[in-house]
């Protein structure tokens, strides 16, 4: 009977401490005005107001200068069909080329059609005529868009010269001669075909991480500020456990509500592909949350004052971004790179979560990412508890 009570008097002395390092470290939270908006209203706005901005995925109408040296009916046609098109249209109309890149040079225009003075000569003697198109190589989305819309408006008006020259009696002879191959295009996991669609999913994912990273970063950068490590929490000889789990208890409770905010809300507030059932998600956002948790502790070792954080968030969010392979292809990312991004939760939760809002994927599709986050977050508990270990019994 006496050991029994002993154990139920260690069990209660046990969770009494971990409640009151919990208590703690929510009551801090909300106190600290930095901590408050950097680990609580970042992620309830940053989400919004990122979505918000890529929510027209499409850029259209990108202003064009114009240099028609061949003043014929052939060249004003192409440049009625380009000006009609939805990606572009024609802004200015210039006399040389000079006068062109200088509207260029002062961002008047994001490119220049330039079309020589042979073009209505060579195609009416069957000879391949040529338009240059110069783009504006900064904006991805711009340079897409203005090829896109050149090319089409090139192969439709070769299609009608194709109809003229092969005396073609009937529409379904036109059809034959200027397309003997028709191609069924299939928008696959993104059907809208947006930029949205296709990054910001994997953004709300870096973003659990790195506000997470940044939140439990500030505490231990006012910790070191003020050196009163040695003097929070339990001081029993064991403290160092009840701050490691109220600590981690306290952040994983607080963002296991935001994440499912994030990841469940967020994209039917915007329309973004979201095909994933709640229940689903549910299997991936803990064991991500958890492994974001621990890796955020670990790196929080490294962090002397509060500000070095923002650095360290900063400098982080990128390479992040591109490791996870969702904006370059995880194909032509070097080795010695691929095998850091083995070390970074985003990189499997971002492919995880991407499967099963995107793609269809179930639960099992995903098991291997979520047994890594599992992993790594078993590992990163005992990096974290080691050096939370570890310097305070520096300090002491």
């Amino acid at each position: 009977m006496g050991k029994k009570y002993n154990i139920i008097r260690t069990v209660h002395h046990v969770l009494r401490n971990v409640c009151d390092e919990l208590a703690y470290n929510l009551k801090r939270m909300f106190r600290d005005q930095a901590l408050l908006t950097f680990a609580i209203i970042v992620p309830l706005l940053y989400p919004l107001i990122y979505s918000w901005i890529y929510t027209n995925e499409f850029v259209r109408d990108i202003p064009l200068a114009v240099v028609d040296m061949s003043h014929s009916q052939t060249s004003r046609e192409f440049l009625r069909r380009l000006d009609a098109t939805q990606e572009v249209k024609v802004a200015y109309n210039c006399d040389n080329m000079k006068e062109a890149r200088e509207l260029s040079g002062k961002q008047k225009t994001r490119g220049i059609i330039y079309i020589p003075a042979d073009f209505d000569i060579k195609i009416n003697r069957g000879e391949q005529a040529q338009v240059s198109v110069y783009c504006d190589m900064a904006l991805m989305l711009t340079y897409k868009n203005i090829l896109l819309a050149s090319q089409s408006v090139a192969l439709d008006m070769g299609k009608d010269m194709m109809i003229h020259s092969s005396g073609a009696m009937t529409a379904h002879d036109e059809e034959v001669t200027t397309t003997p191959v028709i191609i069924d295009e299939v928008q696959l996991f993104n059907p809208t075909g947006g930029y949205g669609n296709s990054l910001i999913p994997a953004v709300l994912i870096i973003i659990i991480q790195q506000t997470l990273l940044l939140g439990i970063g500030l505490t231990s950068g006012s910790d070191r500020d003020k050196q009163r490590l040695e003097n929070i929490g339990i001081q029993d000889g064991r403290h160092v456990f009840y701050r490691f789990i109220g600590k981690a208890a306290a952040f994983i409770m607080l963002f296991l509500p935001l994440s499912m905010y994030i990841c469940m809300a967020v994209p039917q507030f915007f329309s973004f592909t979201a095909i994933a059932r709640h229940s689903d998600l549910m299997y991936l956002i803990f064991p991500y949350v958890m492994a974001c948790t621990m890796f955020a502790m670990t790196i929080s070792f490294f962090v002397s004052t509060r500000e070095s954080v923002l650095l360290v968030v900063v400098f982080t969010s990128v390479p992040f971004l591109f490791l996870t392979g969702i904006s370059w292809p995880e194909s032509n990312i070097p080795a010695f790179w691929k095998g850091i991004s083995y070390f970074i939760p985003s990189t499997f939760g971002v492919r995880a979560y991407l499967s099963l809002s995107s793609m269809g994927a179930s639960t099992n599709e995903i098991l291997p990412e979520i047994r890594i986050l599992c992993i790594q977050a078993l590992a990163y508990s005992i990096t974290a508890f080691l050096s939370m270990k570890y310097y305070l019994g520096n300090k002491r």
